[in-house]
């Protein structure tokens, strides 16, 4: 039996769906009701980080698990960690991030996310990280702007980052839930090339076949649209991120996906082109483009 928790979130709805017909899944989710499109055969269970009898139900019976957790500072890691170990599952494949591999990190973020990968390293059982960087799917953030006025803002927009298709950290997921090997391993995942907010803008704009505008926000204007949709401390970990970014601390361009998977891994383009329709102007948009999906 496989358990994936994450399962509505960017990365964990692609493993779902990528997981080999024939074997056992089950999905754990606070809400199964939101839990959609997935196989008839996969079952879901409705289960909480914070209510152990949910976990301890959730991983019975249970051989490897994909942990995805969010509430940053909090002990969820170390909850299911605890479940996972009592219940006898053998392997865990945790979604991590790639800052933790930066000494100039001590943001809020990074440390919680040292935190879970120290606490499965320590847990006695095999484990597999995986350490991505930005998905290429957060330039969704940007589709109300880009349909409403052609604009993009963002925070220095000329700083690189190798963002990563989801699709392939899924994949990467996939293989280290499903064949052995994995085991002990840290998997930094990253795209083809470094890419910078601009340029992403103008790869959209040539997609659309319209003229995108950049729009840089100054750091004040970053901070308080950040604050509409996190609490402070995360808020100023996200703007700390930034400025490393901005100092180049997050260009280099890693082939992992490739030796996981044996295929190079996927471009911003090709993101773009198969979630295109999340993007076109208003007037423009009704079935001109290929799959709305989250990414």
């Amino acid at each position: 039996m496989i358990l994936v928790t994450g399962a509505t979130g960017t990365v964990g709805r692609e493993v779902v769906r990528r997981l080999p017909a024939g074997l056992r899944v089950r999905i754990l989710a606070r809400d199964p009701a939101k839990v959609t499109g997935v196989p008839s055969a996969v079952e879901t269970v409705a289960g909480d980080y914070e209510d152990p009898r949910s976990l301890a139900r959730a991983v019975a019976g249970v051989r490897t698990a994909f942990l995805v957790t969010t509430r940053v500072a909090g002990d969820d890691d170390s909850r299911f960690v605890r479940a996972a170990r009592t219940a006898g599952v053998q392997r865990l494949v945790k979604l991590s991030a790639a800052a933790v591999l930066d000494r100039q990190a001590d943001d809020l973020i990074t440390r919680w996310q040292r935190a879970g990968e120290e606490l499965l390293r320590a847990s006695g059982m095999e484990w597999t990280l995986l350490r991505p960087r930005a998905f290429m799917s957060n330039s969704l953030a940007w589709a109300a702007s880009v349909r409403s006025e052609r604009t993009v803002r963002a925070l220095y927009g000329t700083s690189a980052n190798a963002c990563v298709h989801p699709g392939d950290v899924a994949e990467v997921a996939v293989r280290a839930l499903t064949e052995e090997g994995h085991a002990g391993r840290a998997y930094t995942l990253t795209g083809p090339q470094a890419l910078t907010a601009v340029g992403q803008t103008q790869q959209l704009g040539r997609l659309l076949g319209v003229r995108l505008h950049f729009e840089e926000l100054s750091p004040g204007q970053a901070r308080a649209g950040l604050a509409r949709r996190y609490p402070a401390p995360v808020v100023e970990a996200l703007l700390e991120s930034a400025e490393r970014q901005r100092a180049g601390a997050k260009a280099q361009v890693e082939d992992t996906v490739r030796t996981v998977t044996g295929r190079p891994a996927g471009s911003f383009r090709g993101w773009a082109v198969d979630h295109l329709e999340a993007f076109a102007p208003i007037a423009q948009g009704r079935g001109t483009a290929a799959d709305a999906g989250p990414g």
